[in-house]
């Protein structure tokens, strides 16, 4: 596939386009008079590089062809951009080409990409937004047929192939959209070539630096890296033969790993490119499963393995079909991976679901698409789109992890899932009534972080259990989904409860009195919004401030007099709005609220005291409606930083190092020990949280007490991907 993309990578000439496409395919009518068509709306346009724009239909139907498409896909693929970018309408490919070709090139229509004229900077807010609503219409375009998903993928990999011809400013932004909308449904497509191509070009003109840094590394190697392999190849191959293997039943490919694969094993682990442990592999390719697990044996029994990087996908295939089993093996000093797979494993390894059309009869090949209804779902239930995005694409390309249940039912999830994640895979209903659980049978908190191979039994409660604050901690799409809409339900009626309690501390009033006044308001619907917002949480009191001072049996206790204009106070983080004014904020022991969630205000004498909202404690407090006040987070959210830092290692020496961290205005988000045997350091790895613009002063204090090994912002384009 590498040779096929880089020739058609230098194609600019119609003819030599339609020559590729044809050695492709065969030639026939329908085919023929697609290129035909399709030439004959596009005849006058031309793209960035100076080439017809004909040239692109072709070539992104010849990488539809390459990956197996049938007939119709081939011709949609030729037609993709009528629609959209000329005069062409739908009526005219429905006559000519059928009912079936026209509804694939409006499902490609209907992939509205970020065109030029929409191009973001990579700062944006809308950036976000931008990419989410690609996801969005990705997916939805795609619920009636996948074969929309496969070509359009084929499309943006030849704009990827062609970015050169833009500006630098349109290559960015192009490549950051490649990244974090195509990437990730290529691969839960499990389609492996075109995700590492598409992820290879976003590198590249993403992180020039970082990627001529690994291609110089691997240019200067290379001849070693080719020896070193050839040398384990014949070693594995002669212990093959020598152990009943039939020279012609099996093959073995040698590969040096792709050029992001390295920067992300760099990147999260925190080493350089010549500390990466296993920069090449073997891949072994055997007739039936069994063979594979006779290949293990004569792997483990002749080189020793690294048992840490043992991963069997065979048994346990992933969900997007994927199945091989990884191994890492030591051969003299050299390290190197092992993926041994089967034939048909290995089609559906590199084409993934296009391996339903490509390879079709082979059993074990059919696409698994469950996946498609599950966003459906996410994107139909979910509150804003890039809400549903957030959590989809974390779904789609997190490294998976097998769990099971007691009787043995295998559940797949992204790595960092929760046990109550898991009660969420189960069933929905699972996830809700969940009271406590036991992993491998012992009784184990429901935000602990489960592991691969762990068993999960779930205990469950007679009534629904709302855990609203734990929505952040949850890993899963369909756990934070569930829980967020059951929570949006219990948020609307603790935002009445603390409107009501707002409007009783600015009136003095009693519940039945202003209730009844609400009432005659006709109020009581929308007072919860006096919660969210003080412009109407202001509306709010001045109208109510009329009709109780009409009303004179209310006159003794509110005096017309007295003030009722919201005031602005600004304490750290955190802002109140009343009429009166309060000495400080204190936070109760018993929730712990952090910044983003959801907060109520009590008046406790001159003070306030803070709750999480959904804190038991504050819920009775409501329910027995003490005086509460308007609070909010400030909009100034401090910058998110990773810090590296290396502390002598004697009694105390943490300790003063977080006490310093105190005194120089830094809070302490997480704190990781990566400690080196025999060294006299340790080595600590933070997520700090500093005010805005104080990093240059901070990073000065820190480098006069310690070793600062890495410092770099978490706020940024990149951080989840």
């Amino acid at each position: 596939m590498d040779i096929l993309l880089e020739q058609i990578q230098k194609i600019n000439r119609t003819e030599d386009a339609q020559e590729l496409l044809f050695s492709l395919t065969k030639e026939n009518q329908t085919i023929k008079d697609a290129v035909a068509f399709s030439t004959h709306y596009h005849k006058d346009q031309f793209r960035k590089s100076g080439a017809p724009y004909i040239v692109h239909p072709i070539l992104v139907a010849a990488i539809v062809c390459a990956y197996g498409g049938d007939e119709q896909m081939v011709v949609a693929a030729l037609l993709h951009d009528v629609i959209e970018d000329t005069p062409c309408k739908p009526k005219e490919v429905r006559e000519k080409f059928g009912e079936e070709i026209e509804q694939l090139v409006q499902g490609l229509t209907k992939i509205v990409e970020l065109r030029d004229e929409k191009l973001l900077p990579s700062t944006s807010d809308e950036k976000l937004i931008a990419s989410a609503l690609s996801f969005r219409n990705m997916l939805l375009a795609s619920i009636s047929d996948v074969r929309v998903l496969v070509i359009k993928l084929c499309d943006r990999l030849h704009n990827m192939l062609t970015l050169e011809a833009l500006s630098d400013a349109k290559q960015k932004r192009i490549a950051e959209e490649t990244l974090v909308v195509y990437v990730p449904i290529a691969h839960r497509l499990g389609i492996a070539t075109i995700k590492n191509a598409l992820e290879d070009l976003s590198f590249y003109y993403l992180f020039p630096t970082e990627y001529q840094t690994i291609d110089e590394h691997i240019s200067q190697y290379q001849q070693r890296f080719l020896l070193e392999l050839n040398s384990f190849i014949s070693k594995v191959k002669t212990l093959m033969l020598k152990n009943g293997f039939i020279d012609g039943d099996f093959e073995i490919e040698k590969r040096i790993k792709h050029h992001y694969s390295i920067y992300l094993k760099m990147h999260r682990k925190g080493v350089s490119i010549e500390e990466v442990l296993d920069l090449m592999a073997i891949r072994i390719l055997v007739k039936n499963p069994i063979d594979c697990y006779r290949v293990l044996g004569i792997l483990h029994q002749n080189f020793r393995p690294l048992l840490s990087r043992f991963k069997d996908y065979i048994a346990v295939p992933k969900d997007n079909g994927y199945q091989t089993i990884h191994t890492t093996v030591f051969d003299d000093a050299t390290i190197l991976e092992a993926q041994i797979r089967t034939q048909d494993m290995h089609k559906t390894a590199q084409y993934g679901v296009a391996s339903h059309w490509k390879y079709k009869g082979h059993e074990g090949l059919n696409p698994k698409l469950e996946w498609l209804n599950e966003l459906k779902t996410q994107s139909d239930e979910g509150e804003n789109i890039e809400h549903m995005y957030e959590l989809a694409k974390d779904d789609l390309y997190s490294e998976d992890i097998s769990v099971y249940s007691p009787k043995g039912d295998v559940f797949h999830l992204p790595r960092g899932a929760t046990v109550l994640d898991f009660a969420y895979a189960v069933h929905t209903e699972i996830g809700d009534h969940t009271r406590t659980a036991f992993v491998n049978k012992v009784k184990t908190p429901l935000l602990t972080e489960l592991r691969n191979g762990d068993i999960i039994r779930i205990v469950l409660d007679d009534h629904p259990v709302l855990r609203c604050s734990w929505i952040s901690s949850l890993k899963t799409a369909k756990a934070k989904n569930s829980m967020r809409i059951n929570c949006n339900h219990k948020l609307k009626e603790l935002n009445t409860q603390t409107a009501i309690n707002i409007l009783l501390g600015i009136f003095n009033l009693k519940y039945e009195s202003l209730h009844t006044v609400l009432e005659q308001e006709n109020s009581c619907k929308n007072v919860y919004k006096s919660a969210i917002e003080v412009m109407h949480l202001q509306e709010n009191i001045n109208q109510l401030k009329k009709a109780i001072l009409k009303n004179t049996k209310f006159l003794p206790i509110i005096p017309p007099f007295k003030k009722y204009t919201l005031k602005k106070q600004v304490f750290d983080n955190l802002i109140l709005y009343a009429p009166s004014t309060y000495s400080k904020i204190l936070f109760d022991y018993c929730c712990h609220p952090k910044r983003g969630d959801e907060i109520v205000a009590f008046k406790k004498g001159n003070d306030v005291m803070v709750h999480h909202k959904f804190c038991t404690h504050a819920t009775k407090l409501m329910q027995n409606h003490e005086q509460m006040v308007f609070v909010r987070w400030s909009d100034e959210r401090p910058d998110h930083y990773k810090l590296i830092v290396s502390i002598e290692n004697k009694k105390g020496s943490l300790a003063s190092f977080l006490l310093f961290l105190a005194k120089i205005d830094i809070d302490l988000l997480s704190i990781e020990l990566e400690r080196s045997e025999n060294s006299h350091t340790d080595y600590f790895e933070l997520v700090v949280e500093i005010p805005k613009n104080s990093k240059e002063k901070l990073l000065q204090d820190l480098n006069q007490k310690y070793k600062i090994i890495e410092f770099v912002p978490l706020d940024d384009a990149y951080k989840k991907i």
